[in-house]
């Protein structure tokens, strides 16, 4: 991982970064509005390696599209990671996600599943509430004042 690097991600990696979400049956449904609160990690051919989303509401942030090119190598923690500290720097006190497949995942940075209507209101607004994600899906909640 020591040639990756970490970036915004760019109108130009949208058809990498809606190919990767369509691999693993994540919604695109409001990704590519929130494109400029996206990352990616590339190699040193700019080949992308992972895509993960922060939208901001206020002062919650959710988490979405983490998916990576090949599972194992420490892309997703590492994205996940940076758009934390991220969302710290800029104020951002709590962040949710919602998931499906992953439940188990989240838990190593902190994230606690709740109640869909223990979501914060910020949140349940944005598309990944109202359409993308099932109702089926778990949520999931990090308190970053408490972190």
């Amino acid at each position: 991982m020591n040639t990756a690097t970490i970036r915004p991600a760019l109108a130009a990696d949208w058809p990498a970064i809606a190919d990767l979400l369509t691999r693993y049956d994540l919604p695109l449904d409001g990704a590519q509005t929130h494109l400029a609160d996206f990352v990616v990690m590339v190699d040193a051919t700019d080949a992308l390696r992972g895509v993960a989303g922060l939208e901001r509401y206020g002062r919650t942030g959710l988490l979405r599209s983490v998916a990576v090119a090949e599972q194992g190598g420490g892309v997703g923690a590492a994205l996940v990671h940076h758009l934390l500290e991220e969302a710290k720097a800029t104020g951002i006190t709590q962040v949710v996600l919602l998931t499906t497949t992953a439940a188990d995942y989240f838990p190593r940075f902190g994230f606690r599943r709740i109640d869909r209507q223990a979501a914060p209101a910020e949140v349940t607004a944005s598309v990944e509430f109202q359409s993308a994600c099932p109702a089926s899906a778990t949520v999931m909640q990090l308190d970053l004042m408490a972190s």
